[in-house]
């Protein structure tokens, strides 16, 4: 589909939507989660367009090929909206294939001043929808955020590539003892340090620390660090003199780097986001480094439904390359057994 969508295309895709609305509103409170995916085109039937909820900000992900920025088309999505979900105070539009900057990260289209908070299972999260493409802030690893709620109470946790820290913060909420954070960007770790405030979470300087992962690693390694739970969650493709980071081809590489960090009977939380690694793979890659018995996978977490929507909307299944997990989101909690049988020191 594109700028030249014709009326025809335009009715069946607010029909899409409407349809999706229908699947979506029995099972969301919105007291409760106030972020959530109201559309997913590429399940539903329009993979132009993926439409999210943000407290009071509606979202429109365009990714329409050769995008004419604010078309007739975001007119007709966001007056149906409007229409739909009357709470709706802002509106913000990422148009990801525009030659701008600007108009990839999002530009207010109608409305108020956007949200910069969510609430999710009772916990509040900072927020900057324009931060970049997306939006610093994960939907489809809700349920993560609740496995991390429930299981963590006096654990030590670190929490590695943590962009705006929402792991470390549900993991402190949920009773952790001490979460360190670690990332790149400062300005990411700063959504974080605003999120402890929000929930008045008291922190120490030394648990946001800005940094190269591999770096960071090798230094905690040299301390004989143990950790209780080690997320990782690495972007799907970065370079840099210390490492290479590739959710393709090098994943294991990174669980085998930090798998030394992890105390006896501890966590590696391990998420891979490769569009084009299969989860049948993917299992058999986790498979493989859990041959020697000393590490195995516990539990598979689920991408929540309304991430990815009614696959009926397009007379469809789910993509049959996920399974055994139903988005190309793959997370996957993996126990860890020490031969020292140490236990976490921090």
């Amino acid at each position: 589909m594109d700028q030249k969508i014709g009326l025809h295309e335009n009715k069946n895709l607010l029909l899409s939507m409407e349809s999706a609305l229908n699947f979506r509103f029995p099972f969301l409170d919105l007291k409760q989660t106030n972020a959530i995916r109201l559309y997913n085109g590429f399940f539903e039937g329009f993979p132009e367009f993926s439409i999210e909820l943000y407290g009071k900000t509606l979202l429109i992900h365009d990714y329409t090929k050769d995008p004419l920025y604010l078309s007739p088309t975001i007119q007709a999505v966001q007056d149906f909206y409007l229409a739909k979900v009357p709470l709706i105070e802002s509106i913000i539009v990422k148009t990801h294939r525009s030659a701008s900057v600007e108009h990839k990260r999002g530009v207010k289209i109608w409305g108020s001043a956007s949200d910069s908070k969510i609430t999710e299972n009772g916990i509040w999260y900072a927020l900057d929808l324009c931060i970049n493409n997306d939006t610093s802030f994960y939907i489809d690893t809700r349920n993560l955020r609740y496995w991390t709620q429930s299981n963590l109470l006096q654990a030590s946790v670190l929490n590695t590539f943590a962009y705006t820290g929402s792991f470390g913060v549900a993991a402190r909420l949920g009773g952790a003892s001490r979460v360190i954070h670690i990332d790149q960007s400062k300005v990411y770790l700063s959504l974080a340090k605003e999120s402890y405030r929000l929930n008045d979470l008291e922190f120490l300087t030394d648990e946001f620390r800005v940094g190269n992962f591999f770096t960071e690693i090798a230094r905690l390694k040299s301390l004989n660090s143990l950790f209780d739970c080690i997320f990782l969650d690495p972007p799907y493709f970065s370079q840099s003199p210390s490492g290479r980071v590739d959710a393709n081809n090098g994943h294991i590489r990174l669980i085998n780097k930090v798998r030394p960090l992890v105390a006896h009977n501890g966590y590696l939380v391990s998420v891979n986001n490769a569009i084009f690694l299969s989860g049948e793979d993917y299992l058999k890659l986790l498979s493989k480094v859990c041959a020697d018995n000393y590490l195995s996978i516990e539990e598979l977490i689920p991408v929540p439904e309304d991430c990815i929507g009614n696959p009926l909307n397009n007379q469809q299944t789910f993509h049959p390359r996920t399974t055994p997990f139903n988005h190309s989101t793959k997370i996957a909690i993996l126990r860890v057994k020490r031969k020292d049988q140490r236990v976490s020191n921090l």
